[in-house]
């Protein structure tokens, strides 16, 4: 057995004897080929048409929610199965491999699920989570028009009535904003003022009164994932629909960023080991004056740059995980810088690839093209690479 084991990885490439060295209890790794399974014959298929009628992937989600994917955010007491965050992660990776767009969506429900799960008390989890185990969709609202990178600018307001709270502001660029059946909305508790103190977290359910979807995106890439911008007008939810107390937002808001941002990371190397593939694959077929293309040293080069950093890339990406479960609280420098190299690699590895492509590159009948267009928001949200930057380059001054 040994040396068929030897065998099988001399026959794999560098990528793939770091995919297959990750570690996983038998029951995970069963589900993480049941993803690539769904990614590789179902999901990829569809995903070119998805993005050229930038519709959303109705038929990703059923089949996701076949397999019970959405479990994996929910602890077992709520109908969940709560696996491991590396199980997810690879699992996030594999969908957004084959389609970049139904990757953030089923993402997002990871985001939004995490403050309820860590902060929800027992009543609201038992209202919320079961369903969202059962394939409900999750948004979670922050951004505003002027409140982006520093979103502690936010203006939308918490103001209590009674048993009540009394929403009114709006929000912009909501991934599932349009379709989710909850929404973890942020915003100020009125009488905290409106500091940073005043933050809050409220969840808010699809088809409340005064909830409204202003627009969708039409999007450079990502276009099947829906992207909205949400407004509220004296929207009123039941006071039960606060999580935790007024003004414990921000706290809760960089708890969760540190889990998200390794999520951003897997999404975005997800696309570019997609053009890496893509692109290697070509480079053996392509022939020009009577030989393939990869036989140049110049395309040899570009190939080896671009497997060297993302093999350094995903490293970092399970070593983040691994802290995360094993509890580190401080990792935040960790998923900056991840979530930051991750993000710049899957837009110059796309960008290669086009280019190893030549002309053919820049055609639609190449999904290099769509790969690149969706690469390119993963340097943009969750924080611009620049506040990372900023966020690392801080973090070494002497106190």
């Amino acid at each position: 057995m040994v040396g068929v084991q030897c065998l099988y990885e001399v026959n794999m490439n560098v990528l793939e004897r770091l995919d297959a060295s990750i570690e996983f209890p038998e029951h995970e790794r069963l589900l993480i080929d049941s993803v690539h399974e769904l990614a590789t014959r179902r999901i990829a298929p569809r995903a070119a048409d998805l993005d050229e009628s930038a519709r959303f992937p109705w038929e990703n989600i059923k089949d996701i929610n076949e397999l019970g994917l959405n479990s994996m955010f929910v602890p077992q007491a709520y109908g969940g199965t709560e696996l491991s965050y590396s199980a997810y992660l690879a699992c996030c990776h594999e969908i957004s491999k084959a389609c970049a767009s139904t990757g953030i969506i089923w993402a997002t429900n990871f985001h939004g699920t995490g403050p309820i799960v860590d902060f929800a008390d027992e009543a609201q989890k038992r209202s919320w989570l079961p369903r969202i185990a059962d394939g409900a969709l999750v948004a979670l609202a922050l951004t505003e028009p002027d409140a982006g990178s520093d979103a502690t600018g936010m203006k939308t307001t918490f103001s209590p009535d009674g048993d009540a709270i009394v929403i009114n502001g709006s929000k912009t660029f909501i991934t599932n904003g349009d379709v989710c059946d909850y929404l973890v909305l942020f915003g100020k508790w009125g009488p905290l003022g409106t500091g940073k103190d005043a933050i809050s977290i409220v969840v808010v359910e699809k088809g409340t009164p005064g909830f409204q979807v202003v627009r969708t995106e039409n999007k450079m890439g990502m276009r099947a994932s829906s992207t909205a911008t949400l407004s509220f007008e004296n929207c009123r939810v039941p006071r039960s629909n606060l999580l935790r107390s007024p003004g414990d937002g921000l706290a809760m808001l960089f708890h969760f960023l540190n889990r998200s941002r390794p999520s951003v990371a897997a999404h975005a190397l997800g696309i570019a080991r997609a053009a890496f593939d893509d692109a290697v694959k070509y480079v053996n077929e392509r022939k020009q004056s009577g030989r393939k293309i990869i036989e140049n040293q110049g395309i040899q080069f570009m190939i080896a740059d671009m497997a060297t950093d993302l093999a350094f890339c995903e490293r970092w990406l399970w070593h983040v995980a691994q802290r995360i479960e094993a509890g580190v609280d401080n990792i935040g420098q960790e998923s900056s810088m991840l979530k930051m190299r991750a993000s710049d690699l899957a837009m110059r590895i796309t960008t290669d690839a086009v280019q190893l492509f030549g002309g053919y590159g820049y055609i639609k009948d190449f999904r290099v093209e769509r790969l690149m267009r969706d690469a390119k928001i993963t340097q943009i949200w969750e924080g611009t690479n620049q506040i990372h930057r900023q966020l690392i380059g801080r973090s070494f001054l002497s106190r």
